[in-house]
């Protein structure tokens, strides 16, 4: 009988010392292969200016990390770590219509893959400088050949000063979107 007592102490040293090891290893591989779960918010910095004149979709970026990022009270990732990212969206403005626009996603945070929502930016838009610089060269070609020209120069100047507008805002009219270095950017893992 006591030899099979010796047994089952043996079986249960091994049995005991594989739980121990392999709660161990399964420890050291959360440890160095971390995930960043859904719903953390990660605050990033970016390196660069962006335009949306310049920048192309699925153009890369980098950053740093603005705080430290914890898993179940573990630091995965330390307030200044590198942050890569990818332009998710980028569309050069219009002269007359369609204001630029730039969206970026971050990729990776301290080496670890990541996919967040999108922070945008859009270009200021066009209509009211449009208006303003349409309508401010009719009312001046108005007024300017109502002096020289009577109601019918009137008519003519308010043509030619709308023409000489429209041309106005189409030579100064782009607004691209912009993020300009050192920006402080908000993302939410996905």
């Amino acid at each position: 009988m006591r030899h099979h007592s010796g047994f089952k102490s043996i079986v249960t040293h091994l049995v005991a010392a594989f739980v121990f090891t392999a709660a161990a290893l399964s420890s050291q591989a959360q440890t160095s292969n971390p995930r960043i779960p859904r719903g953390t918010t990660i605050v990033v910095r970016n390196n660069t200016a962006l335009s949306s004149g310049t920048a192309t979709t699925g153009q890369h970026w980098t950053g740093t990390l603005v705080g430290d990022i914890s898993v179940r009270g573990t630091v995965v990732a330390r307030s200044g770590s590198r942050v890569r990212g990818r332009i998710a969206e980028a569309e050069s403005s219009g002269r007359l219509k369609n204001s630029g626009v730039l969206a970026l996603e971050v990729t990776s945070v301290n080496g670890i893959p990541v996919k967040t929502d999108a922070f945008a930016r859009d270009g200021e838009g066009h209509t009211k400088s449009n208006v303003l610089k349409i309508g401010g060269g009719a009312a001046a070609g108005a007024l300017l050949g109502g002096i020289f020209g009577g109601g019918k120069g009137a008519a003519i100047g308010a043509a030619a000063g709308g023409g000489a507008g429209t041309v106005g805002a189409a030579a100064t009219g782009k607004k691209e979107a912009k993020i300009d270095a050192e920006t402080t950017l908000t993302f939410t893992v996905q």
